[in-house]
């Protein structure tokens, strides 16, 4: 990545646009106030905060640069979870292959931090962002593109504008396989075959490869559904090899892997599987194992062995505001501040910030949000619900991607309370 670019961020002035952050430290710069390592609760930050805890990033970075090597895959994490250039870079000195985008606008914020390869799981049919792209490869021979096509009107806009742009790169493409139900993709091996044979003959693409999602096929409860799947991926890559659908390219790209079935990835995509006619990619693109959570990915993540597991590393802080009547308390943090869609967060601790003394959260359960406030129940007699106005509350989140989204800048917290860093997200 681009040294220049991430040391930028450092000169970002702490201001009134960044919530949480110290209001006695305004106007110093981002490099300034990690040069200074303050303590979250000591020096001056204010609530609703959302912090990562640092230990739990390291171990959840680490955790899943090791399963992949240790499956032969290779790995191309979603960035669209923290769209966060600071972590790309970590994961990409871990050993990523590269870091998978979600649209456009992600590409150019990738590419204004140096990503040197890009995997765009999704069609790119828009004109101005074809343009654009054909100008990025032709500018540097070393970045690496990819992206999804699922139609023969898609391929066809696609080449329109790449032919009005005069791009003189072709640009690499893998035929997406889908599912009835779910999301894009080729319905079927046979289309999919049909579509690889159009793109094959393309003079502004070249077929690198077959991919797809298989997050949202209805999965049972045996995850039949999603094995079948996987298999006619594997199918349709060795039939379109065989085809000689990918004689344009040196290397076979084979992906799939969203954060529920990545178990089933490696146990699908194996040199075995996959005896193909040139060396192969077989691309993982989990994203949200990142911070992992809570709640909805503690749940579905197929990493549970204690030797295996990732760890929850959002944490979101909000104060105790009121006391209006008994059995309940309102924090000062709604939906603004955190995400809501897959499930209501959860209170972990609870520290008084008088005594600095924290504890466990038993007895508390959120019930509800509001724009700016969260409804909680309080278990009367439960020693570790006994919450009073002022006390700071931890919440446990549900889905770091709606997480991230609602905050620019984030404190990267050690054991201690120290301020290691502080991650800028570009939502």
């Amino acid at each position: 990545m681009d040294p220049a670019a991430l040391q930028h961020l450092g000169s970002t002035v702490v201001d009134w646009r960044f919530k949480g952050l110290p209001p006695g430290r305004e106007g110093c710069t981002v490099a300034e106030l990690t040069a200074a390592r303050v303590n979250l609760f000591q020096d001056g930050f204010t609530t609703p905060l959302l912090t990562l805890d640092a230990d739990a990033l390291r171990h959840n970075l680490e955790l899943m640069a090791r399963w992949s090597a240790a499956h032969d895959l290779a790995f191309a994490p979603h960035g669209k979870t923290p769209l966060a250039p600071q972590l790309y870079r970590r994961q990409l000195d871990l050993g990523a292959w590269g870091i998978t985008a979600a649209v456009p606008s992600h590409v150019r914020m990738y590419r204004a931090f140096g990503v040197p390869r890009i995997f765009l799981a999704n069609e790119l049919v828009d004109a101005a962002a074809l343009a654009w792209l054909a100008a990025e490869l032709d500018a540097d021979p070393g970045f690496g593109f990819v992206c999804y096509v699922d139609s023969e009107r898609g391929v066809a806009l696609m080449e329109q504008a790449l032919a009005a742009a005069g791009a003189r790169r072709r640009v690499d493409v893998v035929v997406e396989l889908g599912a009835d139900g779910a999301r894009t993709g080729v319905r079927g091996v046979e289309a999919a075959l049909a579509l690889a044979a159009r793109v094959a003959s393309s003079e502004r693409l070249r077929l690198v490869g077959a991919a797809g999602y298989e997050g949202t096929i209805d999965r049972g409860a045996d995850r039949a559904p999603i094995r079948r799947w996987l298999a006619e991926l594997v199918e349709l890559a060795r039939r379109a090899d065989a085809a000689g659908h990918f004689a344009g390219t040196d290397e076979i790209v084979v992906s799939a892997g969203g954060s529920e079935h990545f178990d089933l990835v490696a146990e699908a995509l194996t040199a075995e599987a996959l005896p193909l006619s040139r060396p192969t990619l077989r691309l993982l693109r989990s994203g949200a194992y990142v911070t992992h959570d809570h709640v909805h990915y503690a749940e579905i993540t197929p990493l549970h062995a204690p030797a295996v597991t990732l760890h929850p590393a959002l944490r979101l802080w909000a104060q105790v505001v009121s006391r209006p009547e008994p059995g309940l308390a309102l924090l000062n943090a709604g939906k603004r501040d955190l995400p809501y869609d897959l499930g209501l967060p959860v209170p972990v601790l609870v520290r008084d910030p008088a005594t600095g003394h924290s504890r466990e959260a038993t007895g508390l359960t959120v019930d509800k949000l509001a724009d700016q406030h969260a409804f909680v129940t309080v278990a009367e007699g439960d020693e570790g619900a006994a919450i009073e106005v002022g006390d700071w509350v931890a919440l446990g989140l549900s889905h770091p991607c709606t997480a991230f989204e609602k905050w620019q800048l984030i404190p990267e917290v050690e054991a201690d309370g120290t301020v290691a860093d502080y991650i800028r997200t570009f939502f």
